[in-house]
């Protein structure tokens, strides 16, 4: 018993560090004597955190608290430098990392256009571990690197049992990684794209029940419940871009007949709306050209494109009202590419979600474009590599104090 309590002591003054993160992080500024309130741990112990904190360089003083009564409170706030995270994405055609401080200011965002499936995982992970390699030697902060890929993921392990898109079958993400650029293995995450774009969305919106569709060539969800992310009991919940809507259907890349994401990925989207010459169907532009050239197309009036979308949008909402039927989510969040068309996807969406989901009202869930498009499994890997400061302050390390030598 005696051994235990130090270990006991030093969990629970971590669990006390991250609640006054995460409630500084909520709440803005905030007095000693406020933090207190909040946490509902005593002045003296807030005044021990927060020294041990400021000595991490996790806060600052940022002025004194005005109004009230009584000898005016000395605020602390989260430095927003102090910190960053990374996030690394990879998709069928393309490459991407985006980086955030604790603040959540975007400090570096690029995407390169890249044949994934035809480069095959290791010199995808070696084009990996280049961007990373380049990105972290102008960040002496980053507390962390979360992968975004498509398809099945075990983060326990660290690898891609399956994707089909990427042609990707028990892949070694993090231990690739790891080796490539010497970083430590407990600084590397891989975790499914549509569960970190659910992630990045649940940030920005006030709701505690959503569903988020990523639009790529994949079709794929990511779940909140109850303001937690839904998983399931192996870890592979959200793949149903492979719902079987059409048993006599085209082939998917799974292998299987009549996926939903034959009817409604960006392969398909594609197909319908141009002819295999078209530039819109050229794979060396970055999506958000070929989207563009789609929007310009739709506002102009050209009949097989609105034909095209109007296919998709009616398509996507049978299978939304399926999961709005099960899940009863506030928000239905459209990602990917279907975020960029959201003018002529949502309306037949929502008629399909009226005409085929029980409850009255829909429940109660709206169909919304995501404002992240296709950033945002990037985005919820770099706020995923943040969640390790709001978990456990303790793993950014005290910073040494340099002290002048004396003259002799």
């Amino acid at each position: 018993m005696g051994q235990s309590r130090p270990a006991d002591q030093a969990g629970l003054r971590r669990g006390n560090l991250a609640l006054l993160v995460r409630t500084l992080r909520d709440h803005g500024a905030l007095s000693r004597a406020q933090l207190a309130v909040r946490s509902g741990l005593s002045k003296a112990t807030v005044s021990s955190l927060v020294t041990d904190l400021e000595a991490r360089g996790l806060v600052y003083d940022v002025g004194v608290s005005a109004g009230g009564q009584g000898r005016p409170g000395q605020l602390v706030d989260l430095r927003p430098d102090s910190v960053c995270g990374v996030g690394l994405d990879v998709h069928v055609g393309h490459i991407g990392v985006l980086v955030t401080d604790l603040g959540g200011e975007v400090l570096r965002q690029d995407r390169t256009v890249v044949d994934v499936p035809a480069l095959g995982p290791e010199r995808t992970l070696d084009l990996l571990a280049q961007l990373l390699t380049d990105t972290m030697a102008g960040l002496e902060n980053a507390i962390g690197v979360t992968v975004s890929v498509p398809g099945l993921v075990d983060t326990q392990a660290g690898t891609v049992p399956f994707s089909p898109r990427l042609r990707w079958r028990d892949v070694a993400v993090v231990d690739g990684l790891a080796a490539r650029t010497g970083l430590p293995l407990d600084q590397i995450v891989v975790d499914n794209d549509a569960n970190l774009g659910a992630m990045a969305e649940f940030a920005t919106l006030d709701v505690a029940d959503l569903v988020y569709l990523t639009g790529d060539y994949g079709i794929g969800s990511g779940v909140i419940a109850g303001g937690r992310l839904v998983r399931g009991a192996g870890g592979f919940a959200g793949e149903i871009g492979h719902m079987a809507m059409d048993p006599l259907g085209p082939y998917c890349s799974c292998g299987r007949r009549g996926c939903w994401e034959t009817q409604v990925g960006l392969g398909a989207l594609l197909h319908a709306c141009a002819d295999p010459d078209d530039p819109i169907r050229d794979p060396a532009l970055d999506l958000d050209q070929r989207m563009r050239m789609i929007r310009a197309r739709a506002e102009q009036g050209d009949r097989r494109t609105l034909d095209a979308l109007h296919q998709i949008g009616t398509a996507l909402g049978t299978g939304v009202s399926y999961l709005v039927n099960l899940l009863n989510p506030a928000v239905v969040v459209l990602g990917g590419y279907f975020a960029a068309l959201p003018e002529w996807l949502v309306e037949p969406i929502r008629h399909q979600v009226v005409a085929h989901v029980l409850a009255p009202g829909a429940g109660g869930a709206t169909v919304v474009g995501s404002r992240l498009g296709f950033t945002a499994a990037t985005a919820g890997g770099a706020l995923a590599s943040l969640r390790r400061v709001l978990e456990d302050p303790t793993v950014v390390p005290v910073i040494e104090a340099t002290e002048e030598e004396a003259p002799a």
